[in-house]
C-alpha cells in the first residue's frame, strides 16, 4: 500500500502529512487528538540526512508537544550503502535516531511503528523496533538479511539456512515470522483506523517482545535468558 492511500484510510483526505524527498512528516487529528506522523517512503535507504531529519521531527515533537503520541510509518530498504554516508558517520546518525525515539518513550510519548510496505535491516532496527510496539500490514515485507548474505556472514551453507528457515522463524524473512518472534506485535487488517485506535489504547509501556516471542513459539529462549541475567547475583 502506498503512503497516500494509507494516510487517507487512517486520517481522511485532509490528513496533513507531507512528503519531502523520502521523508514523511505531519501533524494529524485522530479521534479529536493530535498525533505526530513521521516516516519514509519509496523503500527509502536511511542515510545520514534522512536519519537526522526523522530524529529532528521526534525532538521537535518532544519540545513543542510534550506527551503527544507518535506514529512511525516504515518503508525502508535499510541503511544507505554509500561511502559519503559512511564517512559522515551513518552509524552515529542512526544511533541518534534510535536514542531520540527511546527518549521520547521515557518522557511519556507513546510511539508506535507501522510497517506499511518494506522494512529491512538497520533502517527498521533504528525505528520500528525501538517503538513501544511495532505493527504491520499483512502485505508488508520484513527481513533483516537475505539468506545469501546470511550465509556469507555466518559461513553456513545457504541450503542449511534455507532448511532452518522452514522451521525456525529466526532464520526466515516474512511478516508472519516477525509476528511469531514478537518483533511485530500484530497485523492490521480490515478497518485500519480501528486498528490504530486499538494500538494507541493498548500501547505497552515496557518491552514485551521477548515474552511475546516465547508465547508464540518463535523466539523460545530470549525471555528466559534475559530473566536469568536479571536474577544473577
Amino acid at each position: 500500500m502506498d503512503w497516500q492511500t494509507l494516510a487517507i484510510q487512517l486520517f481522511g483526505a485532509a490528513h496533513g502529512i507531507t512528503r519531502d524527498g523520502d521523508l514523511l512528516r505531519g501533524s494529524v487529528e485522530f479521534d479529536a487528538q493530535p498525533l505526530t506522523v513521521i516516516g519514509s517512503t519509496d523503500h527509502a535507504p536511511v542515510g545520514v540526512q534522512l536519519a537526522l531529519a526523522q530524529a529532528r521531527a521526534v525532538l521537535d515533537t518532544m519540545a513543542q508537544h510534550p506527551g503527544r503520541a507518535m506514529l512511525l510509518l516504515i518503508d525502508t530498504q535499510g541503511q544507505q550503502l554509500r561511502r559519503r554516508d559512511e564517512l559522515l558517520g551513518i552509524n552515529r546518525a542512526m544511533a541518534h535516531l534510535g536514542m531520540c525515539i527511546d527518549l521520547a518513550r521515557r518522557r511519556g510519548h507513546r510511539v508506535l511503528g507501522l510497517v506499511y510496505d518494506q522494512a529491512l535491516s538497520g533502517g527498521f532496527i533504528a525505528s520500528g523496533l525501538i517503538a513501544d510496539a511495532c505493527d504491520a500490514l499483512p502485505e508488508a515485507e520484513i527481513r533483516v538479511m537475505r539468506l545469501p548474505a546470511m550465509a556469507r556472514v555466518t559461513k553456513l551453507p545457504e541450503a542449511l539456512l534455507a532448511e532452518l528457515s522452514a522451521c525456525n522463524p529466526v532464520f526466515a524473512p516474512g511478516v508472519d515470522n516477525y509476528v511469531a518472534m514478537g518483533g511485530v506485535r500484530k497485523l492490521w487488517q480490515g478497518d485500519l483506523a480501528a486498528a490504530l485506535r486499538e494500538a494507541l489504547a493498548n500501547a505497552p509501556t515496557s518491552d514485551q517482545r521477548a515474552a511475546d516471542g516465547a508465547a508464540r513459539g518463535g523466539r523460545r529462549m530470549a525471555a528466559r535468558v534475559t530473566q536469568l541475567v536479571l536474577d544473577a547475583p
